[in-house]
């Protein structure tokens, strides 16, 4: 319990069981394991792609996981500022599916580079760094498909307004489309679910800037973490979440997102796209969770704001691939598999 407190105290914020795979298929085809044509094969897929920003030239780290040159699944995190680790659930249902996907730690975050410069730290210089990582995979409209968790779904929204010319599909995994709703589901839903006294305390820490105070997440991991973020104990949270957790860049967090998952108070503040969701004219899957900080109402009705919209529901929390496994897998697979076709 100690690791995960120093975890979560680290992190101020984000989102296993063993399980069959799901799906039609137990076993991927033979030319999901060959790797003649990929020049990272030398490296067990991992590489360094090199990254051009106005701030100078920087690289991010990528993991690549199978050949399907049908379907390439880039997977974006959430954060800011984390690491993809966390994703390593996929590795029990994607590969049995023949899914071709990517690790990849954004600028800023876990093996990539960690550059000081706040300046690099918006939403559309990231997007500009999705599109040079999706021309170093070699994806393109016929096969690129991006998945974006939290802020990661974030990330997703603005690279899907940004290249629709080169995208095959979508997935928002627990991200409402607007900050604003998003903080008036917490002030009006969740806080109101937590000790009063404690509420208050937790708020008074912030407004003092005292998040490092104990009492802090001594509050918030059992009366919000724990109901909203991911629904066990903190002490059985997956080693690959708490690793996330542990290697948070906390500054670039901070500065975009705020102190918690509590709501949002940084750069993001007024980030609110949910007009412009109807511009998104690929297939788009979006994954709710009934107990996610994120509003199951709100992610409904970005399912319908899509052209080609679908909404999976889970009864799960914002790391519903982890409590909701069964739900979130059994749909993703099912989304991506039409999209092979």
């Amino acid at each position: 319990m100690k690791r995960i407190m120093i975890a979560l105290s680290l992190a101020l914020g984000l989102g296993a069981c063993g399980s069959a795979p799901l799906g039609n298929s137990t076993t991927p085809p033979a030319s999901y394991f060959d790797n003649k044509a990929n020049a990272d094969s030398w490296s067990g897929g991992a590489q360094l792609v090199p990254i051009k920003t106005p701030k100078g030239d920087f690289h991010v780290w990528i993991k690549r996981v199978g050949n399907n040159p049908k379907l390439k699944v880039l997977l974006l995190h959430g954060g800011p500022g984390t690491t993809s680790d966390y994703f390593t659930v996929f590795d029990s249902f994607l590969p049995a599916q023949g899914i071709e996907y990517y690790y990849y730690d954004q600028l800023g975050g876990g093996r990539s580079d960690h550059p000081d410069d706040d300046d690099l730290w918006t939403t559309d210089r990231f997007v500009s760094e999705v599109e040079q990582v999706r021309a170093a995979i070699g994806a393109d409209k016929s096969n690129f498909c991006v998945l974006g968790q939290s802020w990661g779904g974030i990330l997703a929204i603005e690279y899907a307004l940004a290249h629709r010319d080169q995208l095959k599909c979508l997935i928002i995994s627990n991200m409402m489309s607007s900050i604003p709703a998003y903080n008036r589901y917490a002030d009006d839903v969740l806080k109101p679910q937590m000790n009063p006294a404690d509420l208050k305390l937790v708020e008074d820490l912030e407004k003092a800037g005292k998040v490092d105070d104990p009492r802090y997440m001594g509050i918030l991991v059992p009366q919000y973490y724990e109901k909203h973020i991911l629904r066990r104990p903190a002490a059985e949270w997956p080693e690959p979440l708490n690793y996330s957790l542990a290697h948070i860049n906390k500054h670039l967090y901070a500065l975009m997102q705020g102190p918690s998952e509590m709501g949002a108070s940084g750069r993001l503040l007024k980030w609110d796209r949910f007009a412009d969701l109807k511009r998104i004219d690929v297939p788009t899957l979006v994954i709710s969770g009934q107990y996610d900080t994120m509003d199951p109402a709100h992610m409904a009705a970005m399912a319908k704001q899509l052209p080609h919209g679908e909404l999976l529901a889970t009864k799960g929390s914002h790391m519903a691939m982890y409590d909701d496994q069964q739900a979130y897998f059994a749909g993703l697979l099912a989304f991506l598999r039409k999209q092979e076709n």
